[in-house]
Formats: structure tokens, sequence, C-alpha cells
């Protein structure tokens, strides 16, 4: 599991690498959290690119920010989702709340 924090004037960009799953969601959340409300960034980039695996603690995850973000009028896309990982997100009605982008420069 690993959390890496970059940001730009208007976008904090949080990228997580490993497994997403039960264990290691809150350690994530728990980073991610601090970042957002340190930055208050009106735009917040949640990539997936280097997530081996997720679990259903990974919707849970980009729910909690949706959350944490909108209370204070900003947004969050989730990049970098690969087909599996793009198909559960949708399945679980993300993209009402969030964007979905997939991985680029794969055609599954």
């Amino acid at each position: 599991m690993s959390v890496k924090l970059s940001s730009a004037p208007q976008r904090l960009t949080i990228a997580l690498g490993g497994e997403v799953d039960h264990h290691t969601a809150a350690a994530m959340r728990l980073e991610a959290d601090a970042a957002i409300e340190a930055k208050l960034a009106p735009k917040v980039r949640l990539d997936f690119c280097d997530v081996t695996f997720m679990d259903s603690s990974g919707v849970g995850f980009v729910l909690g920010r949706y959350r944490l973000v909108s209370s204070y009028g900003g947004q969050v896309e989730v990049t970098g989702l690969e087909p599996r990982l793009y198909k559960m997100m949708r399945m679980a009605g993300l993209e009402r709340f969030v964007t979905l982008r997939k991985k680029e420069g794969k055609s599954k």
C-alpha cells in the first residue's frame, strides 16, 4: 500500500498503489483526509494507476473522499482505472458522484 501526494494551485492528486482492501483502506483514508483537509483543493484526483487489487473497500474509500470534498464544494475525479476497477465503480453507481476515467492506453 502506498499513498503519494502532489498538488497544483487548484488540484490535489492522491496516487494510490498496491492493494486497496479492508487491511489497507483505513491508513489510506487517514493520509488522504489529512491532505484534503489541509489543502481544501477545489479538485481532488484519486489516481488508481498503480493499484494492483481492490475490493469493496476501494468503493468506500472513493465515497468517503467524495463526501469530504463535496462538503466544501469541491469535486472528485478518479483516474487510472483498469477496466475491471472501472466496471466495479460503475456498478456501484459512483459515476453519479465522481468522474471516472479509465487507465490510458488500455482498450479492453
